[in-house]
C-alpha cells in the first residue's frame, strides 16, 4: 500500500502518508465490496490487491471512454483475466509418508516390527 517507503522524515509528512494510505484502503475495501455485491459473491472472494493493480486498466478504459463506472467494468465478464475473483484453493489432502500405506494402515507397525514388544 505504499507505507515500505516514507517520503520524508517530518513527523507530519509521515502522518499525512499513513492517513493517505489508509483512506486509499478504505476506498479499495469499499470498491472491493460493491464488486462482490455486483458479481453476487462473498467479499472474501474478491482480490483488493488486483483491484488495486487493476485501477490502472480501469483508468486507460476510463481515458478511452471505454468504461465510466469501476464497478461494473471489474464485474464485467470481459475483464475476469484481471483476476478480481481470487481462485479456488484445492481442498488439503492428508499426506501418508509411510512406504507401503496400503500394507500398514490400519495396524500397529510403522516402521518397525512388534518383535521388540514384551509379552
Amino acid at each position: 500500500m505504499g507505507l515500505s517507503y516514507l517520503w520524508t522524515g517530518l513527523l507530519k509528512g509521515i502522518q499525512l502518508q499513513i492517513w493517505g494510505t489508509w483512506l486509499f484502503y478504505a476506498v479499495l475495501v469499499d470498491l472491493g465490496d460493491a464488486v462482490a455485491d455486483e458479481l453476487s459473491l462473498p467479499f472474501e472472494d474478491i482480490s483488493l490487491e488486483m483491484i488495486d493493480r487493476g485501477l490502472d486498466h480501469f483508468s486507460v478504459a476510463h481515458q478511452k471512454a471505454k468504461a465510466t463506472d469501476p464497478v461494473k467494468y471489474f464485474a464485467d465478464s470481459k475483464n475476469r483475466d484481471l483476476g478480481i475473483i481470487k481462485p479456488r484453493r484445492k481442498p488439503n489432502v492428508k499426506l501418508i509418508v509411510a512406504p507401503f500405506p496400503e500394507i500398514q494402515r490400519g495396524s500397529d507397525e510403522f516402521f518397525f516390527s512388534n518383535s521388540l514388544k514384551t509379552s
